[in-house]
């Protein structure tokens, strides 16, 4: 039985991990190409609240980060690691060439931030390990992809509620799996 656990662990963790991966060009096409307005030199923006506008592609920032967490707690730290490199040359693959930089060094920055808060956290405290981390990670994404792309944090109270959105919406999904891990007597990796 431990073994079919272990299957469904890493195949979950697979699972996760595309996601994760998908995330990455979906944002940077976001923001280049859907939105209630989008300028011709600048990103495409949403409403996140009233009054309070954001790139597009804050949505899909938001869920990585919490994406990047269930591929740590199944798949384990490395993979996560190894997955936020992969994301960090594929953000600056895929990013419209005036935000190659941006895209790359703010995904990288703030996936290993989330990284740091998620790991101590996770064991004890899922659903805390989640919002902490991305919190954390959603702020520094935030703060570097707007002052290197653009020279301003014009934007930055959008994309932190943006990208807090997507995290909330996510919540009930880590209350289910970790209830369900807990009766299955799944460990995190």
């Amino acid at each position: 039985m431990n073994e079919a656990l272990t299957a469904r662990q890493r195949l979950e963790g697979f699972v996760f991990l595309g996601g994760f991966a998908l995330c990455i060009p979906a944002a940077n096409w976001l923001i280049g190409h859907a939105g209630t307005v989008c300028a011709p030199e600048g990103p495409c923006l949403i409403p996140v609240a009233p009054g309070l506008m954001a790139p597009s592609g804050v949505l899909m920032v938001g869920l990585a980060l919490v994406l990047r967490d269930l591929v740590q707690r199944r798949l384990g730290v490395k993979w996560a690691a190894a997955a936020i490199l992969a994301g960090a040359a594929l953000s600056g693959l895929l990013a419209p060439p005036a935000w190659v930089i941006a895209s790359a060094v703010a995904f990288l920055l703030s996936e290993f931030a989330d990284l740091a808060v998620y790991t101590p956290l996770q064991r004890r405290r899922l659903v805390l390990a989640v919002l902490a981390s991305s919190l954390v990670g959603l702020i520094v994404d935030s703060a570097v992809f707007l002052y290197l792309a653009f020279g301003n944090l014009e934007f930055l109270a959008g994309q932190v509620v943006g990208k807090a959105w997507m995290v909330l919406a996510a919540i009930p999904f880590i209350i289910w799996l970790r209830n369900r891990d807990a009766r299955l007597g799944l460990q995190p990796a």
